[in-house]
């Protein structure tokens, strides 16, 4: 079988601006022509990372270090310039001429890869036909989790009376690469990826080789999901509950506890690992979060207004294994060095946290959405079975009204999630949009306190600019 380059070749073109059609064979390179070859396309562990945690910065979980903090990657004076920027809720863009987005660029990039699976797989003389729209379906699938990721991040939030007109993402729908790049609206995004979602449902498989392929559990959580962010309540409880029925499966974090002095600390009681992110059997589609631009471990402190999340909702004498296991309070030691940060808290988990789909944001998205248009009996039935696999001495949850179990389970959701890829700068931007839920988040140093008003286009990531000198009649947020 002949060595496959079209992953190194898009990515190369697709930054280069080289004009070149992906359909003629450059010399060198060997483009897909058997099923085969485009199921070990998918296959390629690269396509796997996906969004980031820098826009975290953003958001109302972080806390900086001090300028010269006992822990150097907390140390308000060692941040990279776009991280300060967004901590400080600086204007404009966020990035030089010329640097390199680790959300935006790699993103692209799959899509092109996506792209070529979609628009040519079917046509191969090879294989089932079965297996043919299985696979345009899983690209499918991919191909609308990456435009999902970009357009809640580098738009405002999905709005109904405005997405026709709000500025989303560029869509690209072919490997070809010269064609023109516009920036297409928030509404254009949403239905291309409804549309992928529903043309690929009934083709995905129901189990996967691994958990990095799609199948229809991932499916129906996708549009889940896609519905909460929508606004559709009613269509995101069916959907979830469709996925719940073909995984419901929760760990329980009591069997965990944590050792000092490790870089993975947290364990077992037999000092078994825990579970890797591939093996969880939470994770119904494995996307990391582990690589440099998508965890920040160790360089925020957890922000007084988290903290008192993680305390909300807790029963006298109960701990909540998320908060010890997670996070470091007081002292942090990996390896041989013990650091003191008396009275802060330290975001070291150190674990593989999963950015693509599970069953504890399901339960979530349940709970809120019975919150919103069902029974406040439901939503706490389901939050309930999730914080006794994560809460020791948990007491059942009890709410007078859907009000208060509404904001029973957005709490819920900050205290399960908290730092994971863009989730929460996310539900800010779509909480915003609720008058009771709307914040203005505060950031402070020693000598500064910076605030972000609801609805802020600074909640917007900006075109890297690298992309819009290339393209300069991209419109653009004014931030």
């Amino acid at each position: 079988m002949k060595k496959i380059f079209i992953t190194i070749l898009i990515a190369t073109v697709a930054l280069s601006g080289c004009k070149k059609y992906l359909d003629i064979k450059p010399k060198g390179y060997s483009i897909p022509e058997f099923y085969d070859d485009y199921y070990k396309l998918l296959n390629d562990p690269s396509l796997y990372s996906v969004s980031a945690a820098y826009p975290n910065f953003l958001t109302d979980d972080v806390q900086s270090g001090l300028v010269g903090d006992v822990n150097l990657a907390s140390d308000y004076a060692n941040y990279a310039p776009q991280k300060l920027k967004m901590y400080e809720f600086q204007h404009g863009a966020l990035l030089e001429s010329g640097e390199f987005d680790s959300f935006y660029e790699p993103a692209y990039e799959h899509i092109f890869v996506y792209n070529t699976v979609i628009n040519n797989v079917e046509k191969v003389l090879d294989g089932t036909e079965t297996k043919r729209k299985q696979l345009k379906a899983e690209a499918q699938i991919n191909r609308a989790f990456e435009y999902f990721n970009l357009v809640n991040a580098y738009a405002v939030h999905y709005d109904p009376a405005t997405a026709a007109t709000d500025l989303g993402v560029p869509l690209i729908l072919t490997e070809d690469i010269n064609v023109k790049y516009t920036r297409n609206t928030v509404a254009e995004v949403y239905q291309l990826i409804k549309n992928d979602l529903e043309e690929a449902l009934p083709n995905l498989g129901t189990t996967a080789p691994h958990k990095y392929r799609p199948t229809k559990g991932v499916g129906y959580a996708f549009l889940s999901k896609l519905n909460l962010y929508m606004g559709n309540y009613t269509e995101a409880l069916k959907n979830a509950e469709e996925a719940l029925k073909l995984n419901s499966d929760l760990i329980d974090y009591s069997t965990y506890t944590t050792k000092a002095g490790t870089w993975g600390r947290v364990i077992d009681n037999a000092a078994v690992a825990f579970p890797k992110i591939k093996d969880n059997k939470e994770n119904i589609l494995v996307r990391p979060s582990g690589s440099s631009s998508s965890s920040i471990f160790t360089e925020v402190y957890a922000s007084e207004d988290l903290l008192a999340t993680y305390k909300a909702d807790l029963p006298n004498g109960a701990v909540d294994k998320r908060f010890s296991l997670f996070f470091l309070k007081d002292e942090a030691n990996f390896g041989s060095k013990v650091i003191s940060f008396k009275d802060r808290v330290l975001w070291g988990a150190y674990v593989e946290f999963n950015i693509g789909f599970s069953t504890p944001e399901l339960y979530l998205i349940a709970a809120e959405c019975e919150a919103r248009v069902g029974s406040k009996d439901k939503a706490l039935e389901h939050l309930n079975k999730l914080r006794t696999a994560r809460i020791v001495g948990n007491v059942p949850l009890v709410a007078a009204t859907n009000d208060e179990a509404l904001k029973i389970a957005l709490n819920e959701r900050r205290r399960e999630m908290p730092y994971l890829g863009i989730t929460r700068l996310v539900d800010l931007k779509r909480l915003n949009k609720d008058p009771r839920f709307a914040k203005t988040v505060t950031h402070k140093t020693e000598t500064t306190t910076f605030t972000l008003p609801p609805n802020d286009l600074r909640y917007v990531l900006p075109i890297p600019p690298k992309v819009l000198a290339l393209n300069p009649g991209i419109p653009v947020y004014s931030r």
